[in-house]
Protein backbone atom coordinates (compact mmCIF):
# COMPACT_ATOMS: atom_id res chain seq x y z
CA UNK A 1 0.00 0.00 0.00
CA UNK A 2 1.16 3.58 -1.01
CA UNK A 3 1.08 7.11 1.15
CA UNK A 4 -2.90 8.20 1.81
CA UNK A 5 -4.07 10.88 0.02
CA UNK A 6 -7.40 13.22 0.47
CA UNK A 7 -8.55 10.62 2.54
CA UNK A 8 -8.47 7.48 -0.22
CA UNK A 9 -5.56 5.12 -0.28
CA UNK A 10 -3.20 4.41 -3.09
CA UNK A 11 -2.39 0.84 -4.18
CA UNK A 12 -0.05 -1.01 -6.84
CA UNK A 13 -3.12 -2.79 -8.95
CA UNK A 14 -3.12 -6.49 -8.62
CA UNK A 15 -5.03 -9.21 -10.74
CA UNK A 16 -8.12 -9.63 -8.12
CA UNK A 17 -9.05 -6.25 -8.78
CA UNK A 18 -8.36 -6.32 -12.70
CA UNK A 19 -12.38 -6.60 -13.75
CA UNK A 20 -13.09 -3.50 -11.80
CA UNK A 21 -10.55 -1.67 -13.03
CA UNK A 22 -11.97 -2.10 -16.38
CA UNK A 23 -15.29 -1.68 -15.34
CA UNK A 24 -13.94 2.06 -13.91
CA UNK A 25 -12.38 2.26 -17.42
CA UNK A 26 -15.45 1.36 -19.07
CA UNK A 27 -17.80 4.16 -16.89
CA UNK A 28 -15.04 6.87 -17.61
CA UNK A 29 -11.54 6.89 -19.77
CA UNK A 30 -13.07 5.16 -22.67
CA UNK A 31 -15.78 7.17 -23.80
CA UNK A 32 -14.08 10.58 -21.95
CA UNK A 33 -10.34 10.52 -23.36
CA UNK A 34 -10.23 12.98 -26.09
CA UNK A 35 -9.36 11.21 -29.47
CA UNK A 36 -11.95 8.27 -28.27
CA UNK A 37 -14.68 10.82 -28.19
CA UNK A 38 -13.43 12.79 -31.26
CA UNK A 39 -14.14 9.39 -33.21
CA UNK A 40 -16.86 8.30 -30.81
CA UNK A 41 -15.11 4.92 -30.30
CA UNK A 42 -17.58 3.63 -27.31
CA UNK A 43 -20.18 4.91 -24.88
CA UNK A 44 -19.95 5.55 -21.28
CA UNK A 45 -20.55 1.89 -19.65
CA UNK A 46 -19.62 0.42 -22.71
CA UNK A 47 -16.62 -2.33 -23.52
CA UNK A 48 -14.50 -2.33 -25.99
CA UNK A 49 -12.33 -5.44 -26.32
CA UNK A 50 -9.10 -4.41 -28.22
CA UNK A 51 -9.32 -0.89 -25.56
CA UNK A 52 -9.57 -3.84 -22.66
CA UNK A 53 -6.64 -6.23 -24.52
CA UNK A 54 -4.77 -3.25 -24.14
CA UNK A 55 -5.38 -2.27 -20.82
CA UNK A 56 -4.94 -5.77 -19.51
CA UNK A 57 -1.61 -6.44 -21.47
CA UNK A 58 -0.42 -3.22 -19.65
CA UNK A 59 -2.03 -3.77 -16.25
CA UNK A 60 0.32 -7.36 -15.75
CA UNK A 61 3.03 -5.62 -15.90
CA UNK A 62 2.36 -4.76 -11.94
CA UNK A 63 3.12 -1.33 -11.99
CA UNK A 64 -0.13 0.52 -12.06
CA UNK A 65 -2.09 2.25 -9.54
CA UNK A 66 -5.17 2.81 -8.51
CA UNK A 67 -7.25 5.20 -5.59
CA UNK A 68 -9.53 3.85 -3.50
CA UNK A 69 -11.96 4.40 -0.69
CA UNK A 70 -12.10 2.69 2.46
CA UNK A 71 -15.35 1.13 0.78
CA UNK A 72 -13.64 0.01 -2.07
CA UNK A 73 -14.60 2.11 -4.36
CA UNK A 74 -12.08 2.88 -7.73
CA UNK A 75 -11.68 6.52 -7.21
CA UNK A 76 -9.29 6.78 -9.86
CA UNK A 77 -6.63 4.49 -11.71
CA UNK A 78 -3.28 5.03 -13.86
CA UNK A 79 -2.94 2.34 -16.21
CA UNK A 80 1.56 1.97 -16.38
CA UNK A 81 3.33 -0.09 -18.87
CA UNK A 82 6.87 -0.78 -19.85
CA UNK A 83 8.50 -0.15 -23.34
CA UNK A 84 11.13 -2.32 -24.30
CA UNK A 85 12.86 -0.19 -27.18
CA UNK A 86 11.19 1.70 -30.09
CA UNK A 87 11.07 -2.00 -31.65
CA UNK A 88 7.87 -2.93 -29.43
CA UNK A 89 5.98 0.60 -30.93
CA UNK A 90 6.95 -0.61 -34.74
CA UNK A 91 5.66 -3.66 -34.08
CA UNK A 92 2.29 -2.59 -32.68
CA UNK A 93 2.23 -0.43 -35.66
CA UNK A 94 2.25 -3.62 -38.21
CA UNK A 95 -0.33 -5.06 -36.39
CA UNK A 96 -2.82 -2.04 -36.35
CA UNK A 97 -3.01 -3.36 -40.23
CA UNK A 98 -5.05 -6.68 -38.75
CA UNK A 99 -7.03 -5.16 -36.88
CA UNK A 100 -10.70 -4.42 -38.58
CA UNK A 101 -11.65 -1.63 -36.49
CA UNK A 102 -11.16 1.54 -38.08
CA UNK A 103 -11.92 4.26 -35.21
CA UNK A 104 -9.02 2.15 -32.93
CA UNK A 105 -6.77 1.92 -35.90
CA UNK A 106 -7.07 5.72 -35.99
CA UNK A 107 -6.14 6.20 -32.56
CA UNK A 108 -3.12 4.01 -32.56
CA UNK A 109 -1.94 4.58 -35.64
CA UNK A 110 -1.44 8.52 -34.75
CA UNK A 111 0.44 7.31 -31.33
CA UNK A 112 2.84 4.78 -32.81
CA UNK A 113 3.81 6.78 -35.79
CA UNK A 114 4.43 10.09 -33.72
CA UNK A 115 6.16 8.05 -31.15
CA UNK A 116 7.83 6.71 -33.77
CA UNK A 117 9.76 10.27 -35.28
CA UNK A 118 11.51 10.43 -31.81
CA UNK A 119 14.08 7.86 -29.44
CA UNK A 120 13.57 8.60 -26.17
CA UNK A 121 16.20 5.11 -26.02
CA UNK A 122 18.74 6.44 -27.51
CA UNK A 123 18.46 9.90 -25.98
CA UNK A 124 18.92 9.10 -22.56
CA UNK A 125 20.94 5.34 -23.08
CA UNK A 126 18.35 2.72 -21.46
CA UNK A 127 16.84 -0.29 -23.14
CA UNK A 128 12.75 0.52 -21.31
CA UNK A 129 10.59 2.91 -20.25
CA UNK A 130 7.96 3.73 -17.64
CA UNK A 131 5.09 4.79 -19.88
CA UNK A 132 1.77 6.23 -17.83
CA UNK A 133 -0.98 5.34 -20.82
CA UNK A 134 -3.67 5.62 -19.07
CA UNK A 135 -4.71 7.89 -16.43
CA UNK A 136 -8.30 8.11 -15.61
CA UNK A 137 -10.80 9.47 -12.66
CA UNK A 138 -14.43 8.82 -11.67
CA UNK A 139 -16.74 11.69 -12.61
CA UNK A 140 -17.27 12.02 -8.54
CA UNK A 141 -13.63 12.46 -7.71
CA UNK A 142 -12.86 15.20 -9.97
CA UNK A 143 -11.21 18.11 -9.57
CA UNK A 144 -9.62 17.12 -6.06
CA UNK A 145 -6.49 16.97 -7.80
CA UNK A 146 -6.38 12.82 -7.34
CA UNK A 147 -5.09 12.89 -11.35
CA UNK A 148 -1.71 14.90 -10.20
CA UNK A 149 -1.30 12.18 -7.27
CA UNK A 150 -2.05 9.76 -9.29
CA UNK A 151 0.66 10.37 -11.61
CA UNK A 152 3.09 11.25 -8.42
CA UNK A 153 2.67 7.68 -7.40
CA UNK A 154 3.52 6.62 -10.63
CA UNK A 155 6.66 8.39 -10.38
CA UNK A 156 7.61 7.00 -7.11
CA UNK A 157 6.72 2.83 -8.88
CA UNK A 158 8.85 4.32 -11.38
CA UNK A 159 11.98 5.21 -8.93
CA UNK A 160 11.45 2.29 -6.98
CA UNK A 161 11.18 -0.35 -9.88
CA UNK A 162 15.43 1.53 -11.13
CA UNK A 163 13.62 3.30 -13.69
CA UNK A 164 15.64 6.37 -15.44
CA UNK A 165 12.93 8.00 -17.97
CA UNK A 166 9.06 7.83 -17.41
CA UNK A 167 6.55 8.87 -20.59
CA UNK A 168 2.99 9.93 -21.00
CA UNK A 169 1.11 10.24 -24.45
CA UNK A 170 -1.15 13.33 -23.62
CA UNK A 171 -3.98 13.56 -25.73
CA UNK A 172 -5.82 16.55 -23.88
CA UNK A 173 -4.93 19.68 -21.78
CA UNK A 174 -6.07 18.18 -18.84
CA UNK A 175 -3.53 15.74 -18.88
CA UNK A 176 -0.42 18.35 -20.51
CA UNK A 177 -1.22 20.08 -17.64
CA UNK A 178 -0.62 17.80 -14.96
CA UNK A 179 2.11 16.40 -16.95
CA UNK A 180 3.54 19.97 -16.84
CA UNK A 181 2.46 20.32 -12.72
CA UNK A 182 4.75 17.24 -12.10
CA UNK A 183 7.77 18.66 -14.40
CA UNK A 184 7.50 16.52 -17.55
CA UNK A 185 8.68 18.68 -21.00
CA UNK A 186 7.07 18.28 -24.61
CA UNK A 187 9.38 15.99 -26.61
CA UNK A 188 7.33 16.15 -29.69
CA UNK A 189 3.60 17.22 -30.64
CA UNK A 190 1.33 17.87 -33.34
CA UNK A 191 -1.94 19.62 -33.94
CA UNK A 192 -4.41 17.82 -34.40
CA UNK A 193 -5.95 19.82 -37.18
CA UNK A 194 -2.42 19.04 -38.80
CA UNK A 195 -2.73 15.46 -39.09
CA UNK A 196 -4.43 14.50 -42.30
CA UNK A 197 -5.84 11.88 -44.27
CA UNK A 198 -4.69 11.04 -47.52
CA UNK A 199 -7.23 13.53 -48.98
CA UNK A 200 -5.55 16.29 -47.26
CA UNK A 201 -8.30 16.27 -44.11
CA UNK A 202 -8.11 16.14 -41.07
CA UNK A 203 -8.57 12.81 -39.38
CA UNK A 204 -9.53 13.72 -36.10
CA UNK A 205 -11.78 16.58 -35.46
CA UNK A 206 -11.14 17.25 -31.56
CA UNK A 207 -13.13 19.48 -29.43
CA UNK A 208 -11.34 22.53 -27.84
CA UNK A 209 -9.79 23.00 -25.46
CA UNK A 210 -8.18 19.67 -26.94
CA UNK A 211 -5.97 20.91 -29.86
CA UNK A 212 -3.11 18.93 -30.21
CA UNK A 213 -1.05 15.78 -28.76
CA UNK A 214 2.20 15.92 -26.92
CA UNK A 215 4.53 13.61 -25.79
CA UNK A 216 6.29 14.29 -22.74
CA UNK A 217 8.84 12.74 -20.54
CA UNK A 218 10.69 13.04 -17.49
CA UNK A 219 14.21 12.17 -16.76
CA UNK A 220 14.00 10.37 -13.05
CA UNK A 221 18.13 10.52 -12.66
Amino acid sequence: MLANSNGLRMEIITEPWFPEVIQHLRQTFFADEPLNKAVNLCRPGDGHTLLEKHSLSSLRDGISVMAITNSGEIAGVVVNGILHGNGDTGRALDSLAEIDDEKFRKIFTLLYEENLKIDLFEQFSVESIFEIRILSVDSKFRGQGLAKELMRKSEEVARTHGFRIMKTDATGMFSQRVATSLGFATRHEVKYDDYLDQDGRPVFHVGAPHDRLKIMYKALR
